[in-house]
């Protein structure tokens, strides 16, 4: 079991004990749950006055703890971007799964099917006429199914209403199989600057979505479900009133791009409530020291993480020395020394699922490294899954 591991049983023996932040293995990504529980809270609201269902995304966290949580804040269940990810938070508990990227083969289809047999609401998308024949040859109860439409991101889904049209009839050709809507996810409009861009991006992207309901309404198939959106676009989702369910997902942590990307933006009034807590392992350079965090604990896909230590001025996480990143500080004042921790802003906040929890004094916060799994348990002052 994940509590037996050596890291996590000695995390998990300083649950409440204070200032037991700094004990805590590093690197670690750290949950702030103040903020994270106003985020969820925040978005269930706006998606209940919208009038929209909620299915957040959970590729941004891959943890059954926080899916239970957005599910009591009242979402109607969780999106997963992978078989594999669904299979976990399956296991770990978590129904309401819709599997928002299509699949390919007989291997796939049968752990697809597997699924649909195990949980009482599980939906998947499907962009192409043989998926349709290859799951429905693998079902062995009914299976919900919704076709995934290309928006504009090139990514997957079918190109117009004549694919759309082809695939709908493949799934009403296997019995055990029901096509209950459309999903088109926009993740190229996500991180747009400005309202007002974003917002035509999307309504571009819409009409295609539009189209294809459309196409299959005329030619008498009943879609009760379009799902799309994003944390950044929820805005626009809401006001076009294309969609039935938004998909957001990094609003529960927020990152760096999507800051500085929504501004003072309503998209963007979620706190970020993850960091990246590392330990200085050397510091005998005069120009650098080195901290225990590496390629797997940072974003590479962006720019620097900033130090959110304030008493560290002006220091960043650019080079990277052998395993670990080194930063730039100036010696003197509040240069950091050996062992120091230094608390970073992630770029990106894909990067696991929360694993154990120790709080700072006055606060409460989830502590997670950035590795696989799935799972949940809490307390009132700390989270941790297993």
């Amino acid at each position: 079991m994940d509590s037996e591991r050596p890291h996590l049983k000695a995390a998990l023996a300083l649950l409440g004990r204070p200032g037991s932040r700094q004990a805590i293995a590093t690197p670690a990504a750290v949950l702030d749950l103040d903020a994270f529980e106003a985020n969820v809270a925040l978005m269930a609201e706006r998606a209940k006055g919208a009038g929209l269902a909620l299915r957040p995304h959970s590729k941004s966290h891959k943890c059954a703890w926080v899916a239970r949580r957005q599910i009591a804040a009242g979402a109607v269940g969780v999106c997963c971007a992978k078989l594999a990810e669904a299979e976990a938070l399956a296991a770990a508990g978590i129904d309401g799964i819709l599997i928002t990227s299509p699949i390919a083969g007989p291997g796939p289809a049968a752990r697809a099917a597997a699924l649909a047999a195990r949980l009482s609401d599980f939906r998947i998308v499907l962009d192409h006429p043989d998926a349709a024949a290859e799951l429905g040859a693998a079902a062995t109860s009914p299976i919900q199914v919704l076709i995934d439409v290309d928006v504009g991101l090139g990514r997957t889904g079918v190109s117009g209403p004549s694919q759309a049209l082809a695939t709908a009839n493949a799934v009403a050709a296997q019995p055990k199989l029901s096509l209950v809507g459309l999903q088109g996810y926009g993740g190229h409009w996500q991180h747009m600057p400005g309202a007002g861009a974003r917002a035509v991006a999307v309504a571009e992207g819409m009409e295609r979505l539009k189209a294809c309901r459309a196409a299959l309404s005329e030619a008498g198939f009943d879609i009760e479900v379009v799902t799309g959106g994003g944390t950044g676009t929820f805005s626009t989702d809401a006001a076009l009133g294309v969609l039935t369910e938004v998909q957001p997902g990094s609003y529960a942590f927020m990152d760096r791009e999507y800051r500085e990307a929504l501004g003072e933006d309503p998209d963007g009034a979620f706190a970020q409530s993850l960091s990246i807590e590392a330990a200085v392992i050397s510091a005998n350079h005069p120009q650098w020291v080195t901290v225990d965090a590496g390629l797997k604990a940072f974003s590479t896909d962006g720019p620097p993480a900033p130090a959110a230590d304030r008493e560290i001025r002006g220091l960043q996480l650019p080079l990277l020395r052998r395993r670990a990143w080194a930063g730039n500080a100036a010696r003197g004042g509040g240069a950091p020394r050996r062992t120091h921790r230094l608390c970073s802003w992630p770029h990106r906040s894909d990067v696991g699922p929360v694993r154990r929890a120790a709080p700072r004094p006055g606060r409460r916060a989830g502590s997670r490294r950035p590795d696989r799994g799935a799972g949940g348990r809490h307390s009132r002052r700390t989270a941790v899954s297993t």
